[in-house]
């Protein structure tokens, strides 16, 4: 059938340009006679290939020095408790609670100390981002969380809290490199690669030098310590290699397509798109408040559960796939991350209208 326009929150679809580079040097990586899935991580030649990804991811966000770049195993989810173990040295962290990974990151961290619920968009089933510029911040607060884009309900920060002095920690997995980002603004970012940046099974941490200390909670393994990985230049035990492999593509063709100011302009087009039709349409209708939609993730219901259902087969078979909302909302959803080419949107947009024409 080719390719399809994959709509899938994460696994999510990859440019073809890198998925074309990496199956010509699957066999032979640049004359080494073997593929990078081969290659020990000791070698001076996957040690350059690491370098070059950390240095164009540098160069994307522009990086302070005073920030260190890790790649680690454990995907997001593993920091929901690497944090807190790191981080939460007065026990007490305040947590802004706008969706599910945040609400798991919330809850995981309770189990390390206090962690304080200061705000919440649940009461609305996480359609909004809350008010959060005069929070009541706790003075013995460690740090403050959030998590920037909410992949399952289609929200985003578009200023970031008022955290009134106190470290900002962000997991940005579904945001991550859609536009420029201010890094000095936070203390740590960080975000599974498997929405917006490469294969699944890995997760960068962008930290702040002064946070990496041998002071973490008693009972930490030492591979859930952040110097450990630090100190080795994420080469402490064998790193998820492939993925950095990639990644390290991805970094190249973001800064070939003009950096994240061009992505940012693409990523709002594209969007512009989707949003127009929905909030003009007869039959589909946006979930979530016009202020605080995502760039990446956009989801949208009939209102009627058999009708969405229809429409997201027919979408399938129309070669428009993964369009089945988050099982805990229902729905649609359509990521459109980086990778997804305008195209693949307004191939979307004209399928909704014809659907719609079908069925109002």
């Amino acid at each position: 059938m080719g390719r399809v326009y994959n709509f899938s929150a994460g696994p999510a679809v990859l440019p073809e340009e890198v998925l074309r580079e990496a199956a010509e040097e699957m066999m032979d990586y640049r004359g080494t006679g073997m593929s990078v899935m081969e290659m020990s991580h000791r070698t001076g030649t996957f040690q350059h290939i690491i370098e070059e990804a950390e240095k164009d991811l540098r160069e994307l966000m522009g990086i302070p020095e005073n920030y260190r770049v890790l790649f680690l195993q454990g995907g997001a989810s593993q920091q929901f408790a690497m944090i807190p173990m790191n981080l939460m040295k007065h026990k007490v962290a305040d947590y802004i609670v706008t969706g599910q990974w945040a609400k798991k990151a919330y809850q995981e961290a309770q189990k390390y100390g206090t962690a304080r619920k200061i705000a919440s968009s649940e009461d609305k089933t996480f359609s909004y981002i809350p008010d959060c510029q005069d929070l009541d911040i706790s003075p013995d607060a460690d740090y403050v969380y959030i998590c920037e884009n909410n992949t399952i309900y289609g929200t985003k920060f578009k200023e970031l809290p008022n955290t009134k002095g106190k470290p900002l920690v962000a997991d940005i997995s579904s945001c991550f490199l859609s536009e420029p980002v201010d890094v000095s603004k936070y203390a740590l970012l960080y975000g599974g690669v498997q929405k917006n940046i490469g294969p699944a099974g890995m997760v960068i941490v962008i930290i702040r030098e002064d946070l990496i200390t041998e002071e973490v909670l008693p009972g930490t393994p030492t591979m859930l310590t952040y110097k450990t990985h630090a100190d080795a230049g994420s080469l402490y035990n064998t790193p998820n290699a492939y993925c950095i492999y990639i990644c390290g593509k991805v970094f190249k063709w973001l800064k070939s397509m003009g950096g994240l100011e061009e992505m940012k302009k693409r990523n709002e087009e594209k969007a512009k798109l989707l949003y127009d039709f929905l909030d003009n349409s007869r039959l589909f209708k946006g979930t979530v408040v016009a202020h605080d939609r995502s760039l990446m993730n956009v989801p949208f219901v009939t209102g009627d559960k058999d009708l969405d259902e229809k429409f997201v087969k027919a979408a399938a078979d129309a070669g428009l796939v993964n369009l089945k909302g988050h099982r805990s909302v229902g729905g649609m959803r359509a990521s459109i991350y980086n990778a997804m080419p305008k195209k693949g949107v307004e191939a979307l947009v004209d399928f909704m209208k014809k659907f719609e024409e079908e069925n109002v």
